[in-house]
């Protein structure tokens, strides 16, 4: 997993607490975990998506409804399972994507897309993938080692764009953060790296199957780094898209990245809706920092920033910390102004990301010490949507919509 320097991103959806892996006695929480999954995938399509009301979030109206009409028919607040469920199993596996959909995820996040050797794109957390596949235990590949610049940072391991599509099916995914998932284990090996393609057409078989749209938000990843290789991310996406009809204005793909630039280069190509995802205060994208741009996140979360962003894309995806910044001790102060200024220009927001166990809550919201238990996760997403927020990347679906389901009530929707 690439690591981020100082003032600058590294694109990977880390601000939000990736990295942490901490390691404490063990004490209980399975049980609480137990309950929620088993409440979500018992009751949470009918239950949790069959709230009625118009509630608002910064007078954005809430529907009920999954049908067509772009990002104005999804649900507000939509729960985007982030990297499918991947709080339960194997992050971007059909596995995790699956048990998305079955506990009433809106929307799924099926790929960070990174490509192949002979021109696929596969969807992984990041290109490197000793991590997340079981690469390191194949003796046939051990030569494909090595050391790449990702971002400006030096990172070791096995990249997906030195392997065929061939040699990366042979590979099987396996848990990320063992340490705070070790339930996920379980799983280890079950499931094949899946391709961009593939998760067009599962999309359609779910749709058919479930009788309602499914939506899809893939993200961009590392497309400079990628271009400098002269490998074009942006075409090989918008080729794939157009190839299955999907990359119209309301087509249910929201396409998603950390270099504004490429969203611009997307809005050229297709008319998906576009998301730019926005890392911690005072990095900077690395698209800028490879065209020598000084600006930072702090710049293009003005307003004048988020209006030039509106000109090129329908919404922002900033890390929770934008939303409501922590104090020295990590725990929540008061909420910022980019959720009203960001609806002033236009924009939606889907903020990232909100997970159960204790390590990636604030210290006030911890139970105990074990980094695999849960601490009071509901009240961390009731501060989030009380802002008025459009939707929430979460790794646990079927909390957000209790949780969703609860905020709801409570406005009276």
């Amino acid at each position: 997993m690439a690591m981020q320097q100082p003032q600058e991103h590294t694109g990977t959806h880390e601000a939000d607490g990736d990295r942490v892996t901490e390691r404490a006695g063990r004490a209980s929480g399975v049980t609480g975990r137990r309950a929620l999954l088993g409440a979500a995938v018992l009751g949470a399509s009918a239950a949790v998506l069959g709230v009625p009301g118009t509630a608002t979030a910064a007078g954005h109206g809430t529907t009920a409804g999954h049908g067509g009409g772009g990002l104005a028919g999804l649900p507000v607040p939509t729960v985007i399972g982030h990297r499918g469920a991947s709080g339960y199993r194997p992050e971007h596996t059909f596995g995790s994507y699956q048990l998305a959909l079955d506990m009433g995820a809106h929307i799924v996040e099926a790929g960070d897309l990174v490509p192949t050797k002979d021109g696929h794109l596969v969807c992984r957390h990041e290109p490197e993938i000793g991590g997340t596949t079981d690469v390191a235990d194949h003796p046939e590949f051990a030569d494909r080692k090595t050391t790449k610049n990702l971002d400006g940072v030096p990172t070791t391991g096995w990249f997906t764009e030195d392997f065929t599509l061939a040699e990366l099916k042979t590979l099987r995914a396996v848990e990320r953060i063992p340490d705070n998932r070790p339930h996920n284990t379980l799983y280890n090996g079950r499931w094949e790296i899946p391709t961009f393609e593939e998760v067009l057409a599962w999309q359609d078989e779910q749709t058919r199957k479930r009788g309602r749209q499914v939506w899809i938000y893939p993200e961009l990843k590392h497309p400079t780094c990628f271009r400098a290789q002269g490998i074009d991310l942006e075409k090989r996406v918008a080729a794939v898209l157009r190839r299955h009809g999907k990359d119209k204005k309301n087509s249910p793909v929201i396409l998603q990245s950390f270099e504004p630039t490429s969203i611009q280069r997307m809005r050229r190509l297709v008319d998906n809706p576009l998301v730019v995802l926005l890392d911690a205060a005072g990095t900077r994208p690395y698209d800028f920092v490879a065209t020598g741009d000084p600006r930072t996140v702090d710049d293009l979360v003005t307003p004048a920033g988020l209006r030039e962003i509106a000109g090129y894309a329908q919404g922002i995806g900033p890390t929770v910390d934008l939303i409501i910044p922590k104090d020295a001790d990590g725990n929540l102060t008061k909420p910022s102004t980019l959720v009203s200024d960001a609806h002033a220009a236009g924009l939606i927001l889907h903020p990232y990301t909100v997970r159960n166990e204790n390590p990636f809550l604030p210290p006030a919201l911890r139970k105990g010490s074990d980094p695999d238990a849960y601490g009071d996760v509901f009240r961390l997403f009731q501060a989030y949507f009380a802002t008025g927020i459009d939707g929430i990347f979460t790794d646990n679906p079927d909390t957000g919509l209790l949780a969703r389901e609860d905020f709801l009530a409570r406005r009276g929707a």
